[in-house]
């Protein structure tokens, strides 16, 4: 009863394997003389028999036919995740199954029904290639790892149950099953649902933002020219959102092995696309300038879980941009367009926030409290933060956090106005027409967007205060409509704007509306003491004048303005 009964499961196991005429009979899995692929056996014509048999199976699979591999595998650094277990183990389950093909180690046709190895055509031996994953599985997507509800609760962008068509195990694990069936090959490289805008990937993972993201509609392809933004992938689909994930994900033999990057240059992942060969702006030109916020610099440094830290600067495409969030939504100043939804900031309180609504916050991040940045300007009043120039309480400032407070400004060109606020990237920006917006990279200092000379002696001209004059009309300023001697400081004396004006603001807790209203903080490489007196501008209302030398010349009370 019980050989009729083996014999039966026998029969079983060989129809089911050649029933499907979609599934394994056709497949890569079909490693016998009949298999369609270049890997498989010389002579053996059995389907089933390089993975299951009757007799002499392995206690750890259904009538498993292989030895358990006996290796010691690396595993995916999950610590980065909050799927982390504090002592995760080796790969178990049917993910130990695969590996006794996919890590490499042990011989195609060594099966344990066998006295001797399947001989296979063509010298294969063992798993290579592609499709072996070796005994490295940091760059592959994490196995055998229980997930539960307490997991996608605290990760906070994972569904759980998994949707259809992926699943756990018995035990409530994800294993390579979760996303392959090997009995199925309707499906590239036997999984569960097409690649296609990424359907399995979001049966666990629920990205935030994700559904309004450029990222996810973009009906952008590859030009052919430049380096193949999908190389990585073995039959990657036309478009941006076709690929959805895998435009930078790739989830076995990733480049990047932190989060499954297909590169391991952070840059790298978006500049195959944002070059102009699949987006249709051009970032990486824009990087190549000698000003700029040099992404080339950093390398797996950033984390989307970090927050700002007042010690430490780098820069990453993806410390201004979320990859999974931004939009090309319209926003006017103060608010963030959708380029910067999703990313984190610092607020004018100086607070952490997650998601940032102001453009200013973003650059807070690395520009307020932060010790390693420097001024480009040796000022009278020192200043490091400019959350704390662009205070709203300050005695002036810039309209960047709020209205500016100087209500009698008659140069502001149309639509300025003084009830106008302004982003940080109207004067920081890429250079030039046509250009992305963002302080990507300039050729002008300070990733400016136009010349703005700061050198004393500098010609006046419409080209070198060109930032100025952007918003300031020069006919205004030239006139003395604002300032009885303008004309002669810039035009006469060629001092710069720069010699008097900081252009952020003065804080507060520095300066005072007596001394510092109009962006008065000079730059004391021009201008300096005179006699006793202290470098000072004062401002008593009605009456304005100067105690200060510059250029040789010593300014008083009796110099009234």
């Amino acid at each position: 009863m019980k050989k009729f009964g083996l014999i039966t499961l026998l029969v079983f196991l060989i129809f089911t394997c050649s029933l499907n005429s979609q599934s394994v009979v056709n497949s890569l899995h079909n490693l016998s003389v009949s298999g369609s692929g270049t890997v498989k056996a010389s002579s053996e014509s059995e389907i089933c028999i390089f993975c299951h048999t009757t007799h002499s199976t392995n206690p750890m699979g259904p009538l498993w036919n292989r030895e358990d591999p006996g290796s010691s595998y690396i595993l995916y650094n999950n610590s980065i995740s909050n799927t982390f277990q504090s002592a995760p183990g080796q790969p178990d389950g049917a993910s130990l199954l695969c590996l006794s093909c996919h890590d490499g180690t042990i011989a195609l046709g060594n099966v344990l029904s066998r006295g001797s190895s399947i001989d296979f055509s063509g010298g294969y031996t063992t798993m290579s290639g592609v499709n072996s994953l070796t005994t490295d599985l940091s760059d592959d997507h994490p196995v055998s790892f229980i997930f539960n509800a307490a997991i996608a609760t605290s990760d906070g962008q994972l569904s759980y149950p998994p949707s259809n068509p992926a699943k756990l195990d018995n035990n409530g694990k994800v294993q390579c099953t979760s996303c392959h069936d090997p009995h199925n090959s309707i499906n590239q490289n036997f999984l569960l649902a097409t690649t296609q805008f990424s359907e399995l990937c979001f049966s666990c993972h629920n990205r935030d933002y994700w559904t309004a993201s450029s990222h996810q509609s973009s009906t952008a392809t590859w030009n052919s020219a430049g380096t193949n933004p999908w190389a990585h992938l073995e039959n990657p689909y036309l478009s941006v959102a076709e690929n959805a994930c895998e435009n930078c994900h790739d989830s076995h033999s990733a480049s990047g092995k932190t989060r499954l990057m297909k590169s391991v240059l952070e840059e790298n992942n978006c500049l195959d696309c944002h070059n102009g060969n699949v987006a249709a702006t051009n970032i990486e030109t824009e990087l190549s300038k000698v000003y700029r916020h040099n992404v080339y610099a950093y390398n797996q440094i950033h984390s989307p879980l970090e927050n700002a830290d007042p010690n430490e600067v780098h820069v990453e495409c993806e410390d201004c941009h979320n990859p999974h969030a931004v939009n090309n939504t319209a926003a006017n100043a103060p608010f963030a367009n959708g380029f910067l939804n999703g990313v984190r900031g610092i607020d004018q309180g100086g607070n952490p926030v997650s998601n940032i609504q102001f453009e200013y916050e973003l650059c807070y991040r690395c520009h307020a409290d932060n010790p390693v940045v420097t001024n480009t300007t040796a000022r009278q009043i020192v200043q490091f933060s400019v959350r704390l120039e662009f205070d709203v309480n300050n005695p002036s400032y810039h309209p960047v956090a709020g209205q500016g407070k100087n209500l009698n400004v008659p140069s502001l060109i149309l639509p300025l106005s003084t009830s106008s606020i302004i982003y940080c990237t109207d004067c920081h920006a890429s250079n030039g027409t046509n250009v992305p917006a963002g302080p990507h990279g300039s050729i002008y200092p300070s990733i400016l967007k136009y010349r703005y000379e700061t050198a004393d002696y500098t010609i006046e001209s419409y080209s070198n205060y060109e930032l100025c004059y952007s918003c300031h009309n020069r006919t205004s300023i030239l006139n003395d409509v604002s300032f009885p001697f303008h004309d002669k400081h810039i035009r006469d004396l060629t001092t710069p704007c720069n010699a008097c004006h900081d252009p952020h603001g003065i804080s507060i807790s520095q300066g005072n509306s007596t001394n510092n209203s109009y962006l008065i903080n000079f730059d004391i490489n021009i201008v300096s003491a005179s006699g006793m007196n202290e470098i000072q501008f004062v401002d008593n209302g009605a009456t304005k004048y100067c105690l200060l030398r510059c250029h040789g010349r010593g300014h008083g009370p009796g110099m009234n303005y």
